[in-house]
């Protein structure tokens, strides 16, 4: 029995895979699929078997961004109640950064406004060649205001400006072009291309994805000499892990 409301979640093979649940809503963001999200990168990340984490969502969509009926009612709420709904799905943005694991997100149909700022705040995204991203956020006269920040590091300002003020709708193409994605895979193969890329992930080590992931992005507000201190300490940390002295020896035996 599924334990989670507006989730499904299962492991097998190093993978674990998380789908956004509710298909009548196109996965719109409501508090309990956060919650519900929240709680199985949790417990993902406390799983020693699990290498790898997959978000993907159910039905024709990946996910529509926040469930609008939810900010309906919340416009007659105070400010702090605001605060407290913003902070939530700001939490989940941060949970994901700071996971060890590395994080894919499986995107068919569309991604928008939250949902394109969900997809591209995981490490990597995969997405089918039918799939489109879009913050419409400004269409409703919103702001893409959480997400700004994650699309603007995986874009140059020019470029985030056109998708965020805009509300410019990227194909998966050119998604992929403009480094906002990482691949597209044809419709027909996609499933299967997801499993493969997320399993070639689970073979490697856990501790060196973990470690690397963690120094690239706490690069993100350093200077270069900072950042170079970071890969210092990093390094050192590192030549300590089980699987570099490991890997290390397996090296030098075939030499």
């Amino acid at each position: 029995m599924n334990e989670y409301q507006e989730i499904l979640a299962d492991s097998a093979d190093g993978i674990a895979w998380i789908t956004l649940n509710r298909p009548d809503k196109r996965n719109a963001l409501n508090d309990q699929l956060i919650s519900d999200l929240k709680i199985a990168l949790g417990r993902a990340e406390a799983d020693e078997d699990v290498r790898v984490v997959v978000i993907r969502g159910a039905g024709k969509d990946f996910c529509a961004g926040a469930d609008l009926s939810q900010l309906q009612r919340l416009s007659g709420a105070t400010v702090l109640d605001n605060l407290e709904d913003a902070s939530d799905f700001a939490a989940l943005m941060l949970q994901l950064r700071k996971l060890r694991k590395p994080v894919i997100a499986a995107v068919h149909g569309r991604a928008l406004a939250g949902g394109a700022g969900l997809a591209s705040a995981c490490d990597l995204v995969i997405a089918a060649r039918s799939a489109s991203f879009c913050y419409t956020e400004v269409r409703i006269g919103f702001v893409p205001a959480i997400v700004t920040a994650i699309a603007r590091r995986n874009l140059s300002e020019k470029r985030a400006f056109e998708i965020l003020c805009t509300g410019k709708a990227l194909t998966a193409d050119e998604a992929e072009r403009i480094g906002f994605i990482n691949r597209v895979c044809d419709d027909g193969s996609f499933e299967t291309e997801v499993r493969e890329y997320a399993s070639g992930i689970a073979k490697l080590s856990g501790s060196a994805i973990g470690l690397t992931k963690s120094l690239l992005y706490q690069t993100d507000s350093m200077t270069f000499e900072q950042a170079i201190r970071a890969g210092v300490e990093m390094n050192a940390i590192a030549r300590m892990t089980p699987d570099c002295q490991a890997g290390i020896q397996k090296f030098l035996s075939k030499s």
